[in-house]
C-alpha cells in the first residue's frame, strides 16, 4: 500500500468519481490512476469503487470507510510536513481559509492586509461558500480554517472558537416610511417585503426566530448570500433589507438609511474553526490572533486541549467578545 494510492482514491472520491478530472488536477495520467486504484483494491481484497464497464459509478460500503481512513492518514502526513516546514522556515508556507462573502468582504480585509505584510512568503488562499460547505472544507482538510456564523457546530471534529458578536441593521432608501417611526419594531417590519440572507447564512436563523417568537410571519421576497446584492435590490425597491451592520458603510452607501435593529434580533457570534489534530504553525496562530485578539497562543492551547463542545463552551464562557 502506497500513500500515492491513498491520495488517488481520496481525490477521485472528491472529484465526483471523475478519473479524468482527478488526473488533470494531480498533473498525472488517467490510466496511471486507474492502474494504482486497481492495485490497491487487489491488495486489500475489496473494491473501493463499483464500476459499470470502465466507468466508476459509486463508492462501495467498504470504500467509504477506506476513503475516510485514507483522508485521516493524508492529513497526518500533511501535519508532518507542516511540522518540518515550521522548523525549516517558520515564515514560509501556505494558509487556506473558507468563509462567507460578508466575512471576506467586510471583516477580513484589514486582518489579511496586516498578515501579508508580516508574512509575505505565506501564500494565502480564500474559498467562499455556504456555512455548510465551509465547515465541510475544514472537516475534510481542504482548508486550514473555517470562519462562519452558522454551520460549524454540526461538525464534532472541529475545534470552534468565538471571535466576535455582531448585530443586524435594517437598510431602506431615503424617505422610506420606516425612517419616520419613533421606534423600529418587528410588527412594523412585518408590514413590508424583506430582502435578506439565504437561510443558513450569516445568522439568518436569529432573524426567523425573532419573528416567530412574536407570532409574526415575515414576507421574505428575495434572499442572497451576498450583502452587496441585498443592498442592490433594496435600492431597486424590492423590499426592506436586513443584514449585518458591518456590511453597511455610510461612505459607500450614502443613498441608504441605516436603522439599528440590535434590540429586535439577538446578536450572532462569528467563529473560527479548524480540524482537531491540526498542527498550528506559528503564522497560523498569528492569523487567528489578528482576527480575534483574545485568542492568544495560550488560549489556543487550552482550546485544543478541550475534549468536546461542552469544555470549549466552558472555556470561553467568561470571555467578553467585541461587538460590531
Amino acid at each position: 500500500m502506497k500513500l500515492q494510492q491513498l491520495r488517488y482514491i481520496w481525490e477521485v472520491a472528491h472529484h465526483d468519481l471523475n478519473v479524468s478530472a482527478t488526473a488533470q488536477s494531480l498533473y498525472t495520467s488517467q490510466p496511471g490512476i486507474s492502474k494504482q486504484i486497481r492495485l490497491l483494491e487487489d491488495e486489500l481484497g475489496v473494491e473501493v469503487f463499483a464500476r459499470s464497464g470502465k466507468h466508476l459509478t459509486r463508492v462501495t460500503p467498504a470504500g467509504e470507510r477506506i476513503i475516510t481512513t485514507a483522508g485521516e492518514i493524508l492529513r497526518k502526513v500533511e501535519s508532518i510536513k507542516q511540522i518540518a516546514q515550521e522548523f525549516s522556515n517558520e515564515k514560509k508556507g501556505s494558509l487556506s481559509i473558507a468563509t462567507t462573502h460578508t466575512q471576506a468582504r467586510y471583516a477580513l480585509p484589514p486582518v489579511i492586509s496586516s498578515f501579508i505584510k508580516q508574512y509575505p512568503d505565506v501564500a494565502l488562499h480564500m474559498h467562499q461558500g455556504t456555512p455548510m460547505q465551509i465547515a465541510e472544507m475544514a472537516a475534510d482538510g481542504t482548508v486550514d480554517f473555517a470562519i462562519a456564523t452558522e454551520g460549524l457546530e454540526l461538525f464534532n471534529d472541529l475545534v470552534m472558537m468565538p471571535c466576535y458578536r455582531w448585530n443586524r441593521c435594517v437598510v431602506v432608501p431615503q424617505g422610506h416610511p420606516l425612517t419616520k417611526l419613533p421606534k423600529l419594531t418587528l410588527e412594523a417590519l412585518a408590514e413590508y417585503s424583506i430582502v435578506t440572507y439565504v437561510f443558513g447564512f450569516t445568522g439568518r436563523s436569529k432573524l426567523d426566530e425573532a419573528f416567530s417568537h412574536r407570532g409574526l410571519s415575515p414576507k421574505v421576497v428575495f434572499t442572497a448570500a451576498d450583502a452587496d446584492v441585498i443592498k442592490t435590490y433594496v435600492r431597486l425597491g424590492l423590499g426592506v433589507g436586513i443584514l449585518a451592520k458591518m456590511a453597511v458603510d455610510a461612505a459607500h452607501d450614502p443613498d441608504l438609511v441605516v436603522l439599528d435593529a440590535s434590540e429586535l434580533f439577538e446578536s450572532s457570534v462569528t467563529k473560527i474553526g479548524f480540524r482537531r489534530g491540526t498542527f498550528l504553525r506559528g503564522f497560523m496562530c498569528d492569523f487567528i490572533e489578528k482576527f480575534a485578539p483574545h485568542l492568544s497562543r495560550d488560549m489556543l492551547a487550552k482550546a485544543v486541549a478541550c475534549h468536546n463542545k461542552s469544555e470549549l463552551e466552558e472555556l470561553f464562557a467568561d470571555v467578553e467578545l467585541p461587538t460590531y
